[in-house]
Order: structure tokens, then C-alpha cells, then sequence
């Protein structure tokens, strides 16, 4: 069975531009505003970083298959708990608490969504939804790890996920996380999506996964691109947001404000040991900076400011220049690497 990817190599996909969808022809439809429309799911690097993470699959086949490999995963976490003498209920079906699909939609290229949302930094699909009764998850290990002791749920622990780091690991920056034991979750992890061959699959591939870098950043040098740039600049400019050179500018700079919030969260800690569960949530909900003025007030500016960007993307034909300008770097990219693009496309195949 095909594994699907994890987060990290998610990520790492995400960043070289690619969106996770499947790939059309593109050959004949750029040339600016007044064409035809582009999409990133018309990227023709996407043929082939499409074999990461199954875009043959429908995504209600991936769902399925994302399910199927949280049984396996639970199941292979129980054999491994019971090893070790621990009961270990599986999280799975109406146990485990977990949805694979948050029915969220993210439309920030739509006008109603951004008014609502800007770029969902501050404010986000479903983040102001109270939560309904009965909907909070319930672990059915519990009974269990209450009847232990503990010194039992200490050790109980540390067979599942692994000792705590040390004050010493924590404190050091150089420290290698992947060295860590991650307990009997991290072994089902290595045998339901072997991130080693994931691994050595990248560091095999790792000069062309750099080369592909390098060709984004080669992207924002673009005269083309820096020309658009500076007309959606002055357009901000005319529209009272002055300041951001580069599209991508605009989105930064809440995501700072968002940071900086987040570190100058303070208050006053409670007795940690002899604190009470309502004492605890009033700490965090005290320190929390998502019901401060500053979060509300961002918010705001944030969707004024997301609005103006629409507007200026919209009068710039931003996203179909910006995406002509890429395919054809990415076109070029594959005639002069095809044929490290379709090993990298075979090996990718097997390990998945």
C-alpha cells in the first residue's frame, strides 16, 4: 500500500512552489492577462513531484487511505504497549478523536472568503466556532492509566512516546531531535510510512532538490517578475498601504505581528504543584494572545490590508503573470533535467 507523505516532506514540497494536485498540460496557454486562467495545479514540475504523495488519488482515495493508516499505526502501538506489559487500547474509529477531513474551506483568492479572513493569520475558517457539547475527545486509555501508579504512568509513558527530553537537550541548540526515542508511537511511525527510505530518498535526490530551489529563487529576480512586483507595490501605495515591496510583503508582515505577540505573552504563574484545574486554565487563558486587543486590532488590519492586496492582484493580473513566469522557468527546468526528473519520478514511486 501506498504511504502517504509525511508533514515534513509535505512541506519541503509546498516550498518549492508545488501544490499538492495534479498536474494539466500547460503548453500553449500562457501570455498574460486575458488568457486563460493558471492554477499551480497546472505546474509542470507537479508531473512530477506528484509521485510523493499519491496524485493519481482522488482526495476522498487519499482520506481512505490516510484512515486505513491510522488503524495500522494504533494496532501496531497496541502489539508494541502489550510487549512491554502495558494495556493499550487502539485509537481508532469513533475512538480516535480525529478527523481527516475539517469540511474548512481555504478560498484566499476569493473576495467573501478574505473579507472574512484576510489571510487567515488572525482569524481563520472554523477558529471562532464554539466547540459543541460532547464534542471534546475522550481517550479510552484513561480508566486504565488511572489505575496505575505513578511511577507506573511514568514508565507507561515512556514506553508510548519516549523519555522527556533533559534540561540539557532542551537548552541545546545543536541537539539532534531525531536521535530521541519516540517510545512504541515512534516505532509505528518508522514501520507504517519508513521515513527512512523517505530519507535517503532526498538525500539520494538532494542536489536536484536543491537545483529546484535555486529555480524559485531565480523566479523572484525575474525583470518580469520584479517589474509586477513594483506595479502591485505602487498599487498598495494609491491604496493607503505603502511599505511593501513584494507581494509576499503583505501576508509577512501580520505573520510577524503574530510572532511578536506570541513571544511578549506573559503573566503571572500559577503554583504549579499545588495549582488548581481552574487556576491552570486561567493562566493560559490570561496569557493566551488571541483574546488580547492587540489580536483583535491585527485582525482587523489584517483583512483591510488582504482586501487591498486582492484588489491589486486583481488589477495587476498578478498570480497568472507570476504564474507564467514559472512554468516557463519550470518547463525549462525539465528539458535540461529530464532525465534526473523521471528517475527521481521512479524511485519516488517505489518508496511511496
Amino acid at each position: 500500500m501506498r504511504t502517504l507523505r509525511p508533514l515534513a516532506i509535505l512541506a519541503t514540497t509546498a516550498a518549492l512552489g508545488l501544490t499538492l494536485s495534479g498536474c494539466g498540460a500547460i503548453s500553449g496557454i500562457f501570455g498574460g492577462g486575458g488568457g486563460e486562467k493558471l492554477s499551480y495545479e497546472d505546474s509542470p514540475l507537479n508531473e512530477y513531484m506528484s509521485a510523493l504523495y499519491g496524485g493519481d488519488l482522488s482526495p476522498e482515495a487519499m482520506q481512505d487511505e490516510a484512515e486505513a493508516q491510522q488503524v495500522l499505526m494504533e494496532e501496531s502501538i497496541a502489539a508494541c504497549m502489550q510487549a512491554e506489559g502495558f494495556e493499550y487500547i487502539p485509537l481508532t474509529g469513533d475512538n480516535s478523536g480525529m478527523s481527516f477531513d475539517s469540511g474548512m474551506e481555504w478560498e484566499p483568492d476569493e473576495r467573501e472568503w478574505v473579507e472574512k479572513y484576510g489571510y487567515g493569520i488572525f482569524v481563520w475558517p472554523g477558529s471562532e466556532e464554539p466547540v459543541e457539547e460532547g464534542e471534546e475527545f475522550t481517550d479510552p486509555n484513561q480508566p486504565y492509566i488511572d489505575s496505575l501508579s505513578e511511577s507506573e504512568q511514568q514508565a507507561y509513558f515512556e514506553v508510548l512516546s519516549g523519555p522527556s527530553p533533559t534540561e540539557e537537550q532542551m537548552n541545546d541548540p545543536e541537539f539532534d531531535w531525531s536521535s530521541m526515542d519516540m517510545g512504541c508511537q515512534g516505532k509505528a511511525s518508522e514501520e507504517i510510512f519508513d521515513s527512512n527510505a523517505l530519507d535517503e530518498l532526498y538525500e539520494q535526490y538532494e542536489p536536484l532538490m536543491e537545483k529546484m530551489n535555486g529555480l524559485y529563487e531565480e523566479l523572484e529576480s525575474l525583470d518580469s517578475v520584479v517589474e509586477l512586483d513594483a506595479k502591485w507595490s505602487t498599487c498598495m501605495e494609491d491604496a493607503g498601504f505603502p511599505g511593501f515591496e513584494v507581494q509576499t510583503d503583505a501576508q509577512e508582515s501580520f505573520s510577524d505581528i503574530q510572532s511578536e505577540l506570541y513571544e511578549n505573552a506573559s503573566g503571572e504563574e500559577p503554583d504549579w504543584e499545588n495549582a488548581t484545574e481552574e487556576e491552570i486554565n486561567a493562566y493560559y487563558e490570561s496569557t493566551d494572545p488571541a483574546n488580547s486587543q492587540e489580536w483583535k486590532d491585527a485582525a482587523a488590519d489584517e483583512i483591510k490590508t488582504a482586501l487591498a492586496d486582492l484588489d491589486c492582484r486583481e488589477e495587476t493580473d498578478y498570480s497568472n503573470a507570476k504564474l507564467t513566469a514559472q512554468f516557463e522557468l519550470e518547463e525549462q527546468f525539465i528539458e535540461d533535467n529530464e532525465a534526473e526528473l523521471e528517475a527521481f519520478r521512479a524511485a519516488a514511486e517505489q518508496v511511496m
